[in-house]
């Protein structure tokens, strides 16, 4: 009874077409955002937590080594999401149609794919991770940590992916629930064993890889449960596991947005951290370690609210019902946009009590309140950003969806980064983040603007 419960509690559906077309729309955003929210937030709070018993048990550089090694898992992350959100995008349409037989081809596909990468990946990462870490800037004492840590965390790299993987595919079949469950799990188990090996065991950074390691490979055992217990549509056969060549070009085709997106951020990061050590410090690394982790917080819940608004205006747009696609946006640009300045001026008010919980090295305190204060400027505006790219991909499409994703880090950050710092120094590099989202919003605003000329308005005054 015990192993059932949870899987049998969290199988109601989220995506109900009659209430995609009939329900309010703002209180159908808050009952779809909600769930992903919470997921997203347990996301950032996995990593936070990490962060702050590293601060507080091994010191302040130990957080640079964190910072070093964290690109490197967004980019084995951003492989399985890829695998992840492509096969479920196939999935999704599969049980729409009711062809089970591809839905579950595609399912054992994406297993397969999921281990073929471990195989392949796995032995690369581990044997040269000195070189790795320099590549991402790890130098001194900063890279004794990170490869303490990494050396460690690395072998949860497959359970990562497996359980990113089939988050994606729970989500396809409608139980947001089961996968916003998956993240707390993996959270919570970390919360309760970080400080055990950390303090306890007196195993410093090694310890918090250990419990990221453990509380990843629990988190499989009750995906496998979940899978098991029959409350899936979805069952993994042997012949299943095949390659089939046009499920598997599908899935890397769809999925290779959300990838760029990614692997995107983990080139901003190493140019980030090779800039600090160049215009300030190791403790200017430890410092962007922290501010990953806050502004994390507030980046999340904005992605939570896209996932939630997206189907929206997917299945609207589809029915022609363009009166609710126009009243979704309206609400989620407001949404977004007061939890973004929400964020804002809960930095700006208090920075040093935020800093604190990481860790009390005076250095590292000064440094990074400074940098908080100068990169949340012009947050507010993000929550145009991520609602215009969300709503490009809802609409089908993906290249302006992509151009925006990346025009933030890759257009305008990266640039700024390698200029500002050669006039202003370190404060240079701080700076770069508000222009950057000063110059993506400016862009989204524009693309966005145009593309809601194009939506009619009809039937608008019957969805008011």
């Amino acid at each position: 009874m015990p192993i059932r419960f949870v899987p049998i509690l969290f199988m109601k559906k989220s995506n109900d077409p009659l209430m995609l077309a009939n329900e309010p729309v703002g209180k159908l955003l808050t009952k779809l955002s909600v769930p992903a929210i919470m997921g997203m937030i347990s996301m950032a709070l996995y990593n936070v937590v990490d962060t702050i018993f590293i601060g507080q048990g091994a010191g302040a550089l130990a957080i640079g080594g964190l910072a070093i090694v964290f690109p490197i898992q967004m980019i084995i992350n951003s492989v399985a999401q890829a695998v992840g959100l492509g096969g479920a995008s196939i999935v999704s349409r599969s049980l729409g149609a009711n062809d089970m037989a591809k839905a579950n081809l595609t399912f054992g596909n994406i297993m397969t794919l999921i281990i073929l990468l471990s195989i392949f990946i796995l032995p690369f990462a581990y044997y040269y991770q000195r070189e790795i870490l320099i590549i991402f800037g790890a130098e001194g004492q900063i890279l004794v940590y990170a490869q303490e840590y990494y050396s460690i965390v690395i072998w949860s790299g497959p359970f990562l992916s497996f359980a990113m993987t089939t988050n994606s595919i729970i989500r396809a079949e409608g139980n947001a629930r089961v996968a916003m469950v998956t993240m707390l799990i993996s959270s919570v188990l970390n919360l309760i064993l970080d400080p055990i090996f950390i303090f306890a065991l007196d195993m410093g950074i090694k310890g918090a890889a250990y419990a990221t390691l453990i509380s990843i490979v629990l988190t499989n055992f009750y995906l496998w449960l979940y899978f098991k217990s029959g409350k899936s549509a979805l069952n993994l056969k042997l012949q299943n596991l095949k390659p089939d060549a046009k499920i598997i070009w599908e899935t890397i085709s769809i999925g290779a947005s959300s990838f760029t997106r990614q692997a995107a951020g983990s080139f901003v990061a190493i140019v980030m951290n090779h800039s600090l050590m160049h215009y300030g410090s190791e403790m200017a690394v430890a410092a962007y370690g922290v501010i990953n982790r806050v502004l994390m917080f507030i980046f999340m819940p904005l992605f939570g609210v896209v996932q939630g608004f997206m189907p929206i205006v997917g299945y609207n747009f589809g029915a022609k019902n363009f009166g609710r696609v126009r009243s979704a946006i309206k609400v989620s640009f407001m949404a977004t946009t007061i939890m973004a300045m929400a964020g804002m001026l809960l930095v700006l008010l208090f920075p040093a009590p935020i800093v604190r919980i990481f860790s009390n090295d005076t250095e590292l305190l000064a440094i990074s309140k400074n940098a908080l204060q100068i990169i949340v400027l012009a947050f507010p505006l993000i929550g145009i950003q991520v609602i215009g790219a969300g709503l490009f991909q809802a609409l089908g499409k993906a290249l302006p969806s992509l151009f925006l994703s990346l025009s933030r880090q890759v257009l305008f950050l990266l640039p700024l980064i390698a200029f500002l710092p050669t006039l202003l120094g370190i404060n240079g590099i701080w700076y770069s983040f508000p222009l950057a989202d000063v110059l993506a919003f400016s862009i989204t605003a524009f693309m966005v603007y145009r593309l809601i000329k194009t939506i009619p308005t009809e039937n608008a005054e019957k969805t008011a």
